[in-house]
C-alpha cells in the first residue's frame, strides 16, 4: 500500500495517473493547500520542501519520496513499467521528464501566476511566460510529429507532460496550429487511467461546473503571496 499526499494540481495528477496506470494500491490524503496544510510539521517530515505530491511506500519500511518527478521514477523502477530498462531508452524517458520538470511546469506555473493570480496585470511578464510556454509546446509538437509518444512507448514522460499541457487554457495559451500535440493530448485524455487520475482527489463540483473560480483564484493568490505556489 502506498500513501499518496496530494491535491488537485498538475503535479499531484502526475502521480495519481501513474498509480492508476500501474494499478498499485494506494490511499489518498488530500491536503488543503489554501489552508497551508502542506506546511504542517507532520507533512514536512515526509516532504521537506512543503510541496505536494509525496508518497510513503508502506511495503518498503515506510519509505518516503517527495518531488513529483522523483516519485514517477521511483514507481516506474519499483514496477519495471512505464520506463525502459536499457540505458538509451531510460535516458530518452528521463530527458523528456526533465523537459517537463525544468521547462513546461515552471513556465506554465509562472504564466498562471501573472495571467491568473496577481491582481496587477504586468503585461510584459504575461507575454514573456506565455510566449515561452508556446515555444515549449512547439518543441513537443515537433517531437510528436514523428513519434506517437515522447520517448518511444508510453511512459512517465508522457504522463508528466500531459498533466500540465492539458491545463493550457488556464495559462492562456492555445494549441492552435500544433496538430501533433493536439493529437497526443486527446490520445492521453482517452486513457481510462488518465481519466481516473485527474479526479484524485475529487475536484470540487464548483470547479468542475465552472463555478467558484474567483474563490479558487483568491486562494491561489494568497499562496503565491506567501510563497506557497499552487502547483
Amino acid at each position: 500500500m502506498i500513501d499518496l499526499y496530494t491535491a488537485a494540481t498538475p503535479n499531484g495528477h502526475k502521480v495519481s495517473i501513474a498509480l492508476e496506470e500501474l494499478a498499485l494500491p494506494y490511499s489518498v490524503h488530500a491536503l488543503e493547500l489554501g489552508q497551508l496544510e502542506q506546511r504542517r510539521p507532520e507533512f514536512l517530515r515526509i516532504s521537506p520542501n512543503g510541496r505536494i505530491p509525496a508518497i510513503v511506500d508502506r511495503d518498503e519500511d515506510d519509505f518516503a519520496v517527495f518531488e513529483s518527478g522523483a516519485i514517477l521514477v521511483y514507481l516506474a523502477e519499483k514496477t519495471g513499467r512505464l520506463m525502459p530498462s536499457d540505458p538509451k531508452g531510460r535516458s530518452r524517458v528521463m530527458q523528456w521528464l526533465m523537459f517537463q520538470m525544468g521547462g513546461i511546469g515552471p513556465m506554465m506555473g509562472q504564466a498562471n501566476v501573472f495571467y491568473r493570480y496577481l491582481p496587477e496585470k504586468i503585461q510584459p511578464a504575461i507575454d514573456r511566460y506565455q510566449g515561452e510556454v508556446r515555444r515549449l509546446f512547439g518543441v513537443l509538437d515537433e517531437r510528436l510529429a514523428g513519434h506517437e509518444y515522447l520517448a518511444g512507448d508510453y511512459s512517465i514522460a508522457d504522463i508528466a507532460n500531459w498533466a500540465w499541457v492539458r491545463t493550457h487554457k488556464w495559462s492562456g495559451v492555445g494549441l492552435d496550429g500544433l496538430s501533433h500535440l493536439q493529437r497526443w493530448v486527446e490520445s492521453l485524455a482517452a486513457r481510462p487511467a488518465c481519466q481516473r487520475g485527474i479526479d484524485v482527489p475529487p475536484r470540487p463540483p464548483r470547479i468542475k461546473d465552472g463555478q467558484g473560480t474567483d474563490k479558487f483564484i483568491s486562494e491561489a493568490r494568497n499562496m503565491v503571496e506567501t510563497g506557497q505556489s499552487r502547483t
